[in-house]
């Protein structure tokens, strides 16, 4: 049975949450998650902050793969822009330590908590919540990193259901019987 340790980031310049899981075929056990605080920093040190904070996330819980939200671009392109860098500290810091990044769009994480590609943070961290089974709700930005990382465990167990029953179907054989 596959088993994975997924960590799954929810980028920010002001908060960056992070939500490390471990995935055991279709099971999902928490590990660990959290928020980087960096909104009291100027912007360079904020940068700082996030690709060590993530740095030593990685180190501490050694994920096989990193999970990462993709930047929505809003109206406010100077936000967008922010995001987009702390998005890059925190995929630097995996880099670094050779950990292959996937991407996720908020639509595509929230369809794989929900089943639907608008549900609002208080239904992804209840979702959270029940598939993790965990006693309390975690913070909205530890919620979203989580489910981030289960969007991704998701995705990786239907790729690899998918390959496995194209090697593992044979062709039908059938038996022949003799009509007199």
């Amino acid at each position: 049975m596959h088993m994975a340790i997924i960590l799954g980031i929810d980028p920010g310049s002001r908060k960056t949450g992070f939500g490390v899981i471990k995935q055991q075929g279709r099971k999902f056990e928490y590990i660990a998650s959290g928020v980087i605080h960096v909104a009291e920093h100027e912007f360079a040190q904020r940068l700082k902050i996030i690709f060590e904070s993530i740095q030593t996330v990685i180190e501490r819980h050694n994920p096989e793969q990193v999970a990462i939200e993709q930047v929505f671009v809003g109206k406010n392109v100077s936000s967008a822009l922010k995001l987009g860098q702390a998005r890059g500290a925190a995929i630097t810091a995996a880099a670094v330590l050779d950990k292959e990044v996937s991407e996720y769009s908020a639509r595509q994480i929230k369809q794989a908590m929900t089943g639907t590609g608008s549900a609002d943070k208080l239904q992804i961290q209840q979702m959270v919540k029940t598939v993790l089974k965990l006693s309390e709700t975690p913070q909205e930005d530890a919620a979203d990193a989580l489910a981030c990382a289960i969007c991704h465990a998701h995705t990786q167990q239907s790729l690899i259901n998918m390959a496995g029953s194209k090697k593992t179907s044979k062709p039908t054989q059938y038996r022949h019987k003799r009509i007199s």
